[in-house]
């Protein structure tokens, strides 16, 4: 897997499609979720690419711009049905925690994790602020990684 990370300025139309395509297969069509993926958040992110093939096998969005000021957040976390029980989603959390670490200079990180996937983030050093809630009606938790 060969991992690229852009603004979205940098993303060619067939990126920015292939992105889109895949977030609707997984969060609206495989999790039945009917939601606005499009929030403009998009516009001021850093997009982690992973490719394997030419293809995009997982992709996570960077927000340097957190609802809470000095933090960076990490979204709409992601791994191709046909790379699922690889550790693709593991690998990808490294390349971008390691990335926060190294050019955005070691920032807390806030997740909005689905509460089936707190377990997995805890393993990259997430611990739960105690929020829970329900978005697009999937229980979340709230998660903070503090170095």
């Amino acid at each position: 897997m060969q991992y690229q990370v852009q603004a979205f300025s940098e993303l060619t139309n067939h990126q920015v499609y292939r992105i889109l395509q895949l977030r609707s297969e997984v969060f609206v069509v495989e999790q039945t979720c009917i939601y606005q993926d499009m929030d403009n958040q998009d516009l001021e992110a850093l997009h982690v690419l992973g490719i394997e093939n030419e293809r995009i096998g997982s992709y996570a969005r960077i927000l340097t711009q957190s609802k809470v000021a000095g933090e960076v957040s990490i979204g709409r976390v992601i791994v191709a049905p046909w790379l699922r029980g690889t550790g693709e989603g593991h690998r990808l959390m490294t390349y971008c925690m390691n990335y926060v670490q190294e050019h955005l200079n070691q920032l807390p990180v806030r997740i909005s994790a689905q509460a089936h996937l707190v377990e997995f983030y805890a393993a990259h050093g997430f611990k739960s602020t105690g929020n829970n809630y329900l978005e697009d009606g999937i229980p979340h938790c709230e998660m903070l990684y503090t170095p």
